[in-house]
This record gives structure tokens, sequence and C-alpha cells, in this order.
């Protein structure tokens, strides 16, 4: 695999894009991701240490030429949960570490076992019912920081109900700011789309806090940031198997978030998007931000849309925001520690209301009751059971309704057809005397073989008179498992108490790979019982 393959061949004119673009994007991704680090529970500073290591490694292997890499509401908000599931104190970078290192680790397993095309299939309603709650509970979990009233615990309903009971302790100041920048947050965009909002957010509000003194009318401030860059913090392997399963839900959502992004943001000119290399960057992007105070990487779609908006070309724009996160670490942290804890919420709640979408429930409600039932049941499982239960509930459920659909193969009457394959038998077809073929709709495979063998034996039943052979053409069988043999050999010792012979037609090579290593294939082989294709075993067939 080539590294920092966006780049080659690097054009002199795109510099001036790339450079422009990746400030743009910063300007929005690193007081995002600091608003997101303190959703997972984490110091402020752990936001922006993680827009370098990972977006670098991003930067070298990764595909997709706009993406800017970070973290997301989603994966900030299942860190918490994570974290608080496992019984781990609350910022401890240790634990941190740990869990990024599983999140690679699991992504990389997912690569080697070449998962990626399953990974992608999560259902579109799940991951409706998934977002929906990600953005109720982070947006409740935010209120107190708005309002200057102490954090609240529990579930999203617990959370809600102690916001309501501390209303008559908010701190004047601090929902007077709050209201002010969430107006700018939400108003900006539209009216000035160019221009990056939660910046500006955060810039007027480290302005007032210095010219205002904030602080001494009640407003908190963020703990102080520490100068510098990341220095190595080691896992805890003591820590890994109470965080296994945090860290499977988040490996599949950082797969699934950057994945949705590099498609929606591909332009027509760009190469095909490779799901192994996507996987093996995000792999790589967490395996390495690991050891360096990172979040769980992923790409985000308010900053990668800002990197495309603003004309970036290749990963160089990428690699200018880590140089821009750097920056700031080194030479603004002290200006940071007087940034109010009430902006990093507001850039939060705005970001992550575009995640609670009422209109798409109307489309699922409209187009599929079904979808739209599972939507609305992840979207409470969230609500009411946590986050991880319901990316638990939701990968489940999917798996579920992927064998369901695999599960509906039905067998049809066929006839050759004029370009050698078979097609479905036509009232005005002749018969073949005492010859039945059959196809299978789709692979036949474990959970779908057994409802196939029934429906030969019925089909078989119906005729009358009984053929005296049932030819199976597997032209669609991609491959062959222990089950499905079996299968073929049951089915050919039922319809030999009636004195029917059953015969193979269309096997495919990697299927016939498989079949080779069997004993009856050379029997069957013997007496004749297996064909190249449909033509072949109605031509022997005959009388």
């Amino acid at each position: 695999m080539r590294v920092f393959a966006t780049l080659r061949p690097y054009r002199r004119a795109w510099v001036r894009r790339d450079a422009v673009a990746g400030l743009a994007a910063g300007a929005v991704v690193v007081p995002q991701a600091m608003a997101y680090a303190t959703v997972a529970g984490m110091p402020v500073q752990v936001g922006l240490y993680t827009c370098m290591v990972p977006m670098l490694v991003y930067a070298a292997l990764g595909g997709a030429k706009a993406m800017s890499t970070s973290t997301t509401s989603t994966v900030a908000t299942l860190t918490a949960s994570t974290l608080l599931a496992a019984g781990v104190a609350a910022g401890s970078l240790t634990a941190l570490a740990t869990l990024t290192l599983e999140v690679g680790l699991v992504l990389a397993a997912m690569r080697l076992l070449r998962l990626a095309s399953l990974v992608e299939n999560l259902n579109t309603a799940v991951l409706t019912g998934v977002k929906t709650g990600v953005g109720l509970v982070v947006a409740v979990g935010q209120v107190p920081a708005l309002l200057g009233v102490p954090a609240a615990t529990g579930g999203f309903f617990a959370q809600a109900a102690d916001v309501v009971r501390r209303l008559g302790d908010t701190v004047p100041a601090t929902a007077v700011l709050s209201a002010v920048l969430l107006v700018i947050l939400l108003v900006l965009p539209r009216v000035a789309p160019k221009v990056p909002a939660p910046l500006v957010a955060v810039v007027l509000a480290i302005a007032a806090s210095a010219v205002l003194g904030l602080d001494e009318h009640g407003v908190d401030l963020i703990d102080p940031v520490p100068t510098g860059l990341p220095v190595p913090h080691l896992p805890d392997p003591a820590l890994a198997a109470g965080l296994l399963p945090g860290a499977l839900a988040i490996a599949f959502m950082v797969f699934m978030e950057s994945l949705a992004v590099a498609r929606a943001m591909r332009r027509p000119a760009d190469p095909p998007l490779d799901n192994d290399r996507e996987l093996t960057a995000a792999a790589a992007s967490n395996l390495a931000g690991a050891w360096f105070q990172a979040l769980p990487a992923a790409g985000g779609f308010s900053q990668t849309a800002v990197n495309d908006r603003a004309g970036a070309r290749t990963q160089a724009a990428q690699l200018v925001t880590v140089a821009l996160a750097v920056a700031v670490a080194l030479w603004l942290a002290p200006v940071l520690d007087l940034l109010p804890r009430a902006a990093l919420a507001a850039v939060v709640v705005t970001a992550v209301l575009g995640l609670v979408s009422p209109r798409e429930f109307a489309r699922l409600a409209r187009i599929d009751k079904v979808e739209f039932r599972l939507a609305a049941a992840t979207a409470l499982v969230g609500l009411t059971a946590g986050l991880l239960a319901a990316v638990a509930v939701g990968v489940g459920t999917t798996l579920v309704l992927i064998l369901r659909e695999l599960d509906h193969v039905r067998l049809l009457e066929v006839r050759p057809g004029p370009d050698g394959h078979p097609r479905p038998a036509e009232p005005g077809d002749a018969p073949v005397p005492g010859v039945l073929a059959l196809l299978p709709t789709g692979g036949l495979y474990t959970a779908n073989v057994r409802s196939a063998q029934n429906q030969a034996l019925a089909i078989v039943a119906a005729r009358d008179p009984l053929p005296r052979i049932v030819i199976l053409d597997l032209a669609l069988q991609r491959g062959l498992s222990v089950t499905v043999i079996d299968a073929i050999l049951e089915l050919d010792r039922q319809l030999a108490r009636d004195g029917i012979q059953l015969q193979l037609a269309h096997l495919p090579e990697r299927a016939l790979a498989v079949a080779r290593r069997t004993r009856w294939w050379s029997e069957w082989d013997r007496a004749g019982r297996l064909h190249p294709d449909l033509d072949a075993a109605l031509a022997a067939a005959r009388p």
C-alpha cells in the first residue's frame, strides 16, 4: 500500500487550496474536538491531541482526499459510556489509552478477517436510531454546563429530571453567555457559511472572559491546559477485559462514520474508495493515537465538509490542520485557560442537533413501517439502557435482518436460456419427459439450505407423475460449506426413496474446488450425475 497516495502526483497549483482548506477545517475541528473531549469525560487537551497523531496517520494511509479525521460526537459519547460501564474514574488517561488501543486492534482484526463489506451493511434505520440516541443523550448532558449548575448523573431521563429540578440554581451570567453563543453557532452558518462558527464562538467566549472577568461572576472555566505536545501514555492490560465490549461498539461506529463521510465527500473524478484501505487507515490511526492521549478517531462530517468546500485537493490539507493543532498546543495553551465550559457545551449542543432528525423518522415511517419501528426502538434503547446497548441491539438486529433476507431463497423450475444461462420455465415450453430442473434464486448457505431442501421436496411431491431425475442448477452458488453438502446429500437420499435421482449442474469453480475434496464428488462424477451446465444435464437426461 502506497504511503501518502493522495499526494501522488502533487501539483503546485494545489498548495494554496490545501493550505486554505486545512486552516479552515482546523478552525472547526480544533474547538469541536476539545468540546468532544469534555463529552468523553476527558480534559480538553485530549481533543486537541486527537487532532495530531490520528490525523497524521490517516493522511499517510487513507485514500479519501478531503477526509478530516479526529473524533465525533457519537464516538465521544460511546467512549464516556464505555468508561462509565467499566467503572473507570472520569478523566483516566490510562483507561483512555487502553480503550483507543483496543479500538485499533478490533479494526485491525476486522481488516485481517476481511469484514469491511460486512461492517458497512449496518441498517440505515439502526444508524438513525443510534444517532438520535446519541444526539439527545449528549444534548441533555450539556445543559448543566449551559446553565452553570452541577452536572447530572444517570441515564437520559434521570439527567433531564435533574436539570428541571436545578433550574432555580441557574447562574445568570452563564445562561446569558450560553444564549449568546448558541445564537451565534446557529445563525452564523446560515448567514455566513464560510465563517467557522465554532472558532468565532470560542474566541468571543475567551475575549469576554478576559475583558469581563466572567469567572468572578460565577462562570466556570475549563481546567488549565498544559503547554506542549502530548507525552506517550501507556495502556493498562488489566483494564482491557472491562473495556472490550465498548471497544467493539466504538470500532463499528468509527468505520461506519468514516466510510459514510468518505463516500459523501468523494468527487466523481476521485479514484474509487477501497474499503480495505480505509479500514487499515482507521485501525492504524487508533493504534498510533492510543499512545499519545488521543480519543478513538474517526472521520468527522462537519470538518470534512468544511475541508471540501474550502477546496481541499489532497491529504496535504489535513497535514496543515495537524500543524495548526500543534501550534495551538505549543503557543496558545495559556489563552485556552480563559475558556468558559459553557462555550464548549454550546459547541457540542449545536453539533449534535443535526443527529436528531424527525424528518428521517417521517421518511422511514412513510416508506417502511418495520424500519421506522426499528429506528424508534434503537433510539429508545439508547435513551433507557445506554448507547452501548443501542449499538449492540442495532448490530444484532441488522445481522438478523440480513439473515432473514438471505433465508428467503426460492426454487424456480428452469429451462436453458439463449445465452446458456438458465431461465424460468414458461407455460409454452416443451417439457423434458421425466426431468425436473430447479434453480435457487440465490446461493445456498447454512441459514437457507434447509428451506431450499424442503421446497425441492414439496415441488417434486406436487408433480404427477413423479420425475425420474431432478437437476439442481447451482449457477448462483459461490462456495460450498459442509452444511450445504450434507443437505444436498440428505436431499439425494430422500429423493432416492421414491426412485428419483438428484443431479447437479453449473457448479462454479470456487464451489467445485471444495466439492472435489469430498468422497461423494468422485462417486457422482463416475455415475454421470455432475454436469457443466443445464444444457448438458438435460441432454444427458433425455431417454
